[in-house]
């Protein structure tokens, strides 16, 4: 039998669809491949006549995006890709990088073509891309530390959508591609963007952020979902779900997916997740779809095609892949994961968890990996991070976040914090060293996310330095907020309503209810604390109240901004549904 012919982005295979042919979907309307090169050419046209050689690209949209980075690429330049357009993000690319392409906001004017140049559909023009050129840098999540830059070779990135097209090239077919991830991480970058566009499968060219946006993209037609962790976990809660009957695959990447939520996730849209093992450094390294059934579920990895993988001194995984850069001498690559090799299985291997997380405290080497599995062990824990944090005259200690369990809920409720601290350090007592124990400790719904599911230092540390509430007589008049995940356009919090909320009292007496206008008044200030909003308030449209919300429940504030409409949408859901949702209209002064 004859092998299928290499997928090779290098040769621009999407010049050869016909421009009739639509590459994807942008709010429902069809993309043809003839008007997106032509807005090709224009960014092309940018790109050549604006000096220097490093261009960073921030887009939300994943088709205006795909067209921008091409066209960097045609034009011998590199592309820098950072994970969010925060004004922080843009301060520290200022001095790496030349211009700034597509939208990041008032704070970081950017360069975009105009609308109307450059008609028409010549392909012959473009030649074929550089396997050696180092076209693209990207930035890892900065889960242990400031996120570092990544350059990356064109042949890298050849070589990887070469393998996705073999690996799941006949499973997924011509489906459409429908991502809660964004493009502007490798992953999401690799599979929604390179690979669906090179195999010539459409692209939704925006996120489905929000379960409304999974149920408007999906159904039509054949689609994939690509997911993470993250948002997966979250599926039982949504009271929205997409129709899933000509879902075709469901991916997911950015950690390992625990087994409840690949079981939820099968009998939810009747998929087994495939799940993908890699790093911003590797890119795929790994994958497998185990069973969703607890007692038949292992947890075995298997080597992409081409990727060679063995255990290091420490036990901590290597890989040698044509997915890295040409190391010298083909030199094996060292990750931060320890692992164990599948026995009579070649390629195969279990992972055991960060080998990385050491730290050093009063000459104490502390494995920060360790702590959390102690407490992961736990019953009165759902989930944790710790992370070493610098306090007062320069002083280092541990500090835990901990997603408590309902039996540990239950006991913050009745005994207060101070009793489930002592009841976790015990946990930890006579397994580390005293120093280690943590001195600060957080209880939240769940970790703070970013777009790419992955749970980042800075994020952390924000919940840590953030003021210490003011102690007050009277009644609290807000809720407690955790952010979990946070992009330019879009934030996910958590609502702790205390059970002494001043809005309680008299509304209704005995059964105590939060009144519709404090709902939007905090999302609308909340939506000015994250989003540079119009200062005039125009209107409300769309509002529902579905469910109330009652002294003490944690509750999910959903916020989106489309600058372009001057529109903030909210929703607040929790496990029991859908509480409230609505569109804020905002104005010019």
């Amino acid at each position: 039998m004859t092998a299928a012919p290499r997928l090779d982005l290098l040769q621009l295979p999407f010049l050869a669809f016909a421009g009739a042919d639509v590459i994807g979907w942008r709010d429902g309307v069809a993309v043809t491949h003839a008007s997106w090169r032509a807005e090709l050419r224009r960014w092309q046209h940018l790109v050549q006549t604006t000096p220097g050689q490093r261009m960073a690209l921030f887009h939300h949209d994943t088709l205006h995006f795909a067209a921008a980075l091409f066209a960097i690429w045609l034009a011998g330049k590199t592309a820098y890709l950072p994970s969010d357009a925060l004004p922080d993000t843009c301060r520290q690319l200022q001095g790496e990088v030349d211009a700034f392409l597509g939208e990041f906001g008032a704070h970081c004017p950017a360069l975009r073509p105009a609308g109307d140049a450059a008609e028409g559909d010549t392909p012959d023009a473009w030649p074929a891309l550089r396997a050696d050129f180092g076209g693209l840098v990207v930035y890892t999540s900065g889960s242990t530390g400031l996120a570092q830059a990544i350059p990356k070779q064109l042949g890298q990135m050849a070589n990887e959508v070469a393998t996705l097209e073999a690996l799941f090239g006949a499973i997924v077919g011509e489906a459409e591609v429908v991502a809660t991830v964004s493009h502007q991480h490798i992953y999401g970058l690799l599979f929604k963007v390179l690979w669906a566009l090179c195999a010539g499968r459409p692209v939704h060219a925006g996120s489905a952020f929000f379960p409304e946006d999974l149920q408007r993209m999906a159904g039509a037609r054949p689609w994939i979902l690509l997911s993470s962790p993250a948002h997966l976990k979250r599926l039982p809660e949504q009271s929205t779900q997409p129709d899933a009957r000509q879902l075709r695959a469901i991916f997911s990447s950015g950690g390992p997916l625990p087994a409840q939520a690949a079981a939820d996730t099968a009998r939810l849209l009747g998929q087994r997740p495939l799940e993908i093992y890699g790093s911003s450094e590797t890119g795929g390294i790994a994958w497998r779809q185990p069973q969703t059934d607890p007692l038949q579920r292992q947890e075995h990895w298997q080597a992409m095609p081409g990727v060679e993988v063995r255990l290091g001194d420490e036990g901590e995984l290597e890989v040698r892949s044509p997915h890295l850069p040409q190391l010298p001498h083909r030199a094996w690559f060292g990750m931060a994961d320890r692992a164990v090799l599948v026995a009579g299985q070649p390629g195969q291997f279990e992972l055991r968890g960060r080998s990385d997380r050491i730290v050093k405290l009063e000459e104490k080497r502390i494995s920060l990996t360790r702590i959390e599995q102690l407490l992961n062990a736990s019953p009165l824990v759902d989930d944790v991070r710790v992370i070493v944090h610098q306090g007062r005259r320069a002083r280092q200690f541990i500090a835990a976040f901990v997603v408590p369990s309902a039996s540990a809920q239950a006991m913050l409720a009745a005994q207060g914090k101070l009793a489930l601290n002592t009841a976790l350090k015990a946990v930890l007592a006579g397994a580390i060293e005293s120093i280690a124990l943590p001195r600060l400790w957080r209880y939240l719904p769940a970790l703070p996310v970013n777009p790419q599911g992955k749970v980042t230092l800075a994020a952390l540390t924000a919940l840590l330095e953030s003021p210490a509430a003011v102690p007050v007589v009277s009644a609290p008049t807000l809720p407690q907020v955790s952010e979990l995940e946070r992009s330019s356009e879009q934030v996910q919090l958590a609502l702790d309503i205390p059970a002494d909320l001043l809005y309680f009292r008299g509304h209704f007496p005995g059964s105590p209810i939060l009144p519709g206008v404090v709902q939007t008044d905090w999302s609308l200030a909340l939506g000015r604390r994250y989003f540079d909003l119009p200062p005039r308030f125009l209107g409300l449209q769309a509002l529902k109240f579905q469910r109330v919300i009652t002294p003490g429940m944690r509750v999910l504030l959903d916020l989106q901004f489309d600058a372009g409409k001057s529109q903030l949408s909210f929703r607040l859901h929790s496990e029991g549904g859908q509480h409230a949702s609505g569109r804020f209209l905002l104005g010019a002064a």
